[in-house]
């Protein structure tokens, strides 16, 4: 259906006939001292990009920063990719950097759910990184490394219904979309668009990030 679409941004075409969309952001890449990938949340696309909207022009003009920001495959005006893996989406982003000639080493920022893509990017391809940054990322209570006090401490503080889509993705993985697309089940929070999931601090910033 993308194809019926009018594009709107431009676009680069992978290695496999695939085209990813991007938006740049900040100063000419060919004088910028900081050259960042910035990688979208869940529901989200490249237009929502935190650096860009919350920085002043004259913070990104002075520290010489060029942004650029991606849909993830599947996203906004990025084509699908049903085949996608961690190890395709950290090439995804290298043959972005290298298709927009941002030398042999980048910045990436991942925004929530957008560093899920952080950790392969670090793990497939760590040499081609000057630095690597998560903002209030999507942890995982049952990461083995994590304080086994600190992850029940933090997971007893989430919503009833919280709990359970992620007790279903972790331990059902194949039953997470049917488990999502029944009325009948609570919905993960975020999906649902719950404001109840937000901390105090952060619902006051909500109409910042939500202003026309």
């Amino acid at each position: 259906m993308l194809d019926c679409l009018p594009i709107t941004t431009p676009r680069i075409k992978l290695r496999d006939g695939r085209h990813l969309s991007y938006k740049e952001y900040g100063v000419p890449k060919e004088s910028a001292k900081y050259k960042i990938i910035f990688v979208h949340g869940f529901d989200s696309v490249k237009y929502y990009n935190v650096i860009a909207d919350t920085a002043s022009p004259a913070l990104i003009e002075e520290l010489g920063i060029y942004i650029v920001s991606f849909d993830r495959p599947g996203y906004g005006e990025s084509d699908s990719d049903p085949k996608r893996t961690l190890k395709s989406m950290a090439l995804d982003t290298e043959e972005l950097a290298d298709q927009l000639g941002l030398g042999s080493k980048f910045y990436v920022v991942g925004f929530s759910m957008g560093g899920q893509a952080v950790w392969p990017i670090l793990k497939y391809i760590p040499h081609r990184l000057a630095g690597a940054t998560l903002i209030a990322p999507v942890v995982n209570y049952w990461w083995p490394n994590f304080p086994s006090n600190l992850s029940s401490q933090e997971y007893s503080k989430q919503l009833v219904r919280y709990k359970w889509s992620l007790w279903v993705v972790h331990h059902l993985p194949s039953l997470t979309y049917w488990w999502n697309t029944r009325t009948w089940f609570p919905p993960h929070s975020v999906i649902a668009h719950s404001p109840d999931v937000l901390s105090p601090q952060d619902r006051k910033l909500v109409p910042v990030f939500t202003r026309e």
